[in-house]
């Protein structure tokens, strides 16, 4: 376990702060560098938050909160849905790197949660059931997005809140106009 992690409300700043930063970008401002590469490489990584969000090309949870390499451990997968391997790499995250935050980042137009209001074949039934679950027969796009994140966030806290000083939220991502909505509920 490591001493020096950054706290959870610290990194929420930070994410917060990135987030502004973002939204008067038009290229992205992490650090990339190749100097950072060699960095991490010799020192680890020292991630400051676990982001869980969707697989969606249009979320970028770098970009969309100013990081660069080793700031956030990032866990995607369509509809951003919780399993065993989901909660796996969050408690390595928590145990092994020191993060305080979790945060489940859901998207407007997010497309799995689209799909799970129509019957499905396939793997894609595995996301779209447990997001069927999460929004019932909520058929308002944000409303179902939200219900949907509210859910992981429920599983992650059953799961992984037993560390001091962890902090697990959701946030929803607006595809328009890139803004990071901490206050969902």
């Amino acid at each position: 376990m490591k001493d020096d992690y950054v706290s959870a409300s610290d990194a929420l700043e930070k994410l917060e702060a990135g987030n502004l930063s973002y939204l008067n970008l038009e290229i992205g401002s992490g650090d990339i560098s190749r100097e950072k590469r060699i960095q991490t490489s010799k020192e680890g990584q020292k991630p400051y938050a676990v982001i869980i969000t969707c697989s969606d090309s249009r979320v970028i949870p770098e970009s969309i909160f100013s990081a660069g390499i080793g700031e956030l451990f990032v866990v995607r997968v369509a509809g951003n849905v919780i399993d065993n391997y989901q909660l796996g790499s969050i408690e390595y995250a928590i145990e092994h790197l020191g993060c305080r935050l979790v945060v489940v980042l859901g998207h407007t137009q997010c497309g799995a949660v689209s799909a799970a209001t129509h019957k499905n074949k396939g793997y894609i039934s595995y996301i779209t059931d447990e997001i069927k679950q999460a929004i019932g027969e909520e058929t308002d796009p944000i409303k179902a997005c939200i219900l949907n994140i509210e859910r992981s966030v429920a599983k992650i806290q059953k799961s992984l809140d037993t560390v001091d000083g962890l902090q697990i939220i959701g946030a929803l991502y607006h595809t328009d106009s890139g803004v990071v909505d901490f206050e969902i509920n």
